[in-house]
């Protein structure tokens, strides 16, 4: 899988390096697809869940991986990438 990132994107993913709370750019990016399921789940569960609730639910996830994420040994794009694709195959094949 290739990726493309804009020029916006990709000052964001800089920025938020910058800061010394990511220790790559993958990181950074796997936080952001984990925020992206979280909100995709919340939008089945509305009724159930505030928007305030659930934004306080994801702050106190995103501080758990960062938190986790600072004993956690930086891993190159390969295995990240090669990492998510193996946790879809295995869905699949738990859902088949």
């Amino acid at each position: 899988m290739s990726i493309t990132l804009t020029k916006t994107q990709e000052q964001f993913i800089q920025a938020k390096l910058l800061t010394g709370k990511y220790r790559s750019a993958e990181e950074v990016l796997e936080i952001a697809l984990r925020l992206l399921d979280e909100y995709d789940c919340a939008e089945h569960t509305l009724g159930e869940h505030t928007d305030s609730e659930w934004l306080s639910s994801v702050r106190t996830k995103i501080d758990a991986a960062v938190a986790a994420s600072e004993h956690t040994a930086p891993i190159d794009g390969d295995t990240f990438i090669t990492g998510i694709l193996e946790r879809f195959r295995q869905a699949r094949e738990t859902q088949t």
